[in-house]
């Protein structure tokens, strides 16, 4: 008797879309729902592995390098693999959502890659999943054009050659796809993005000369590097090309990854192209992961915390040391800001911080950074375009003079900047203006001159929970509590009715957006991620 044919796939809750069968075809759902039944139990037992580390760091306060991966870390024989050519000057990314415009702006940007995002930048709405990847399949065929239907503008690709490589980045391991299901369990996000974007542009890139290439987000340990590694190897026997053909960036965006950097990518090594350091989701992990851990962890005002402040410089140059050690790329982190068509003088002040941020990454010996806005592409091109001259990179820098102890990186109290009355009353507001659009499924999300995504939303709804549960008092004498969180958020959001009008505010989000960060900042019980609670509601 033969064993009965493994269940396939079911799209639960979802109305049909526009061109859906294109992406959802009945072989890449086989693979999907491979990657499903082979992997999500693994990534079951590492979310829970997640939960028991952060209970030693409650119990202890502390973080180091783990002992039991020490002979790797000084072994100076291995590296990671060369990088392609498509990926061997990394100078300036790109990062934003796959819609249509985003798609065709990103890759005409004039940066050397775009980071294609399918984690903090979108909200992960059924449309922006699968129409996302419908817009990369058409930009691979150049089938793909935009015409904005409100001021009548098109947008086309320019010339193949012109054109930036993408990077795409798949959600986080935490965050399930609840439309797609196998046997009423729904399938990890991180394996729906992985696997579609894989199975249908993998060999097609291959063509084009590039490849299958991957930023890999929120990772807490090496362990789930070597789970990603597990994947990336049968996935390239699945559709049978060469092993390798996968490189993939590890974010190096939480505390934990910090102390594993080396034994990441020595996971991925045959995969590996780079870390990144990403800013925003760095400091909510650390207020996530030491939280209870008293005064000396204890956060000021997000915009206090620059990329000089000791702890980041520690973070940021042991980044760089242990790519260039290991012959990989070191991706600094994001100039958010986003140009005022209105403001010169704005501009001016905002530009000439994006140059000292991006200076400064290309004297420690970065290899690229980010950008949100093509605008800034320019900046930080003439920055690395300094240093780099005609080189593709400069991993010869190996950075021998950093020395980084244990401590150095969680050594928040050297900073004397203080948490203040109007970092709480901007943490609420960024807050509810960014939940708000998620709600309504943008995920990228203009507000006061900066580019926020989920990350920003992470950050302000930490900080709003860590003053009140630290007792902060503020500059002005007021004590961080509960009720003066919610007289904030009450002041704020009678202040976006004023100034988008009725009719505008009954047609939002706004209410909802407010009790949402709420919720998740004022509750004993602190949410892992904001996104959880934050999906149960999106629709």
């Amino acid at each position: 008797m033969s064993a009965p044919a493994p269940s396939s796939l079911a799209i639960v809750d979802a109305e049909p879309l526009p061109r859906q069968d294109e992406v959802l075809t009945p072989a890449a759902l086989a693979f999907v729902a491979e990657l499903h039944r082979r992997f999500t139990p693994r990534r079951d037992e590492l979310l829970a592995r997640r939960g028991e580390r952060r209970g030693e760091i409650a119990r202890t306060s502390t973080l180091d390098f783990l002992p039991e991966t020490a002979a790797i870390r000084a072994d100076d024989s291995w590296k990671v693999a060369p990088a392609p050519a498509a990926l061997n000057d990394r100078r300036v990314e790109i990062t934003g959502p796959t819609d249509r415009k985003m798609t065709i702006n990103a890759l005409n940007s004039g940066a050397k890659v775009w980071l294609a995002d399918f984690e903090d930048a979108s909200a992960p709405t059924w449309e922006n999943v699968v129409l996302g990847q419908l817009n990369l399949i058409d930009a691979y065929n150049r089938a793909i054009d935009f015409t904005d239907p409100r001021s009548g503008k098109a947008y086309a690709l320019k010339p193949a050659d012109e054109l930036a490589t993408v990077v795409t980045r798949p959600r986080g391991w935490h965050l399930n796809e609840r439309h797609l299901q196998l046997d009423g369990t729904p399938v990890p996000g991180a394996l729906v993005d992985f696997g579609l974007y894989f199975f249908h542009n993998a060999q097609r890139l291959i063509d084009l000369g590039k490849g299958p290439y991957f930023y890999l987000p929120k990772t807490e340990s090496h362990l789930e590097a070597r789970l990603w590694n597990d994947i990336f190897v049968f996935a390239q026997d699945y559709v049978g090309i060469p092993q390798g053909t996968v490189r993939a960036t590890v974010l190096i965006e939480t505390i934990t990854a910090a102390y594993e950097m080396e034994e990441i990518l020595y996971e991925l090594r045959d995969h590996a192209s780079g870390l990144n350091a990403g800013r925003w989701d760095y400091l909510f992990s650390i207020v996530k992961n030491f939280r209870d851990g008293g005064a000396k962890f204890v956060l000021p005002d997000r915009n206090a915390v620059t990329m000089t402040a000791p702890f980041m410089r520690a973070y940021t140059e042991l980044l760089v040391r242990t790519c260039h050690k290991r012959g990989a790329h070191a991706i600094g982190g994001m100039a958010a800001f986003i140009p005022s068509r209105r403001d010169a003088e704005v501009n001016k002040v905002a530009f000439e911080k994006v140059k000292a941020d991006k200076d400064r990454e290309a004297h420690d010996g970065f290899d690229g950074s980010w950008v949100a806005h093509p605008d800034l592409v320019p900046i930080a091109m003439a920055s690395f375009d300094a240093v780099l001259g005609e080189k593709p990179n400069q991993k010869e820098r190996l950075r021998e003079d950093v020395s980084v102890a244990a401590g150095d990186l969680i050594a928040i109290d050297t900073l004397h900047a203080k948490p203040t009355y109007d970092g709480l009353r901007n943490a609420v507001a960024v807050g509810i203006r960014y939940i708000e659009a998620w709600l309504r499924g943008m995920g990228a999300v203009a507000i006061f001159n900066l580019m926020e995504d989920a990350a920003t939303a992470e950050i302000s709804r930490s900080q709003i929970w860590q003053w009140i549960n630290a007792d902060v008092v503020f500059e002005n004498g007021e004590h961080a509590t509960a009720e003066l969180a919610r007289k904030v958020a009450a002041e704020e959001l009678a202040a976006i009715r004023a100034e988008t009008g009725e009719e505008a505010f009954a047609a939002g989000r706004w209410q909802q957006a407010h009790d949402l960060l709420l919720q998740v900042s004022l509750d004993q019980d602190y949410a892992d991620f904001l996104t959880l609670p934050a999906y149960e509601q999106l629709r």
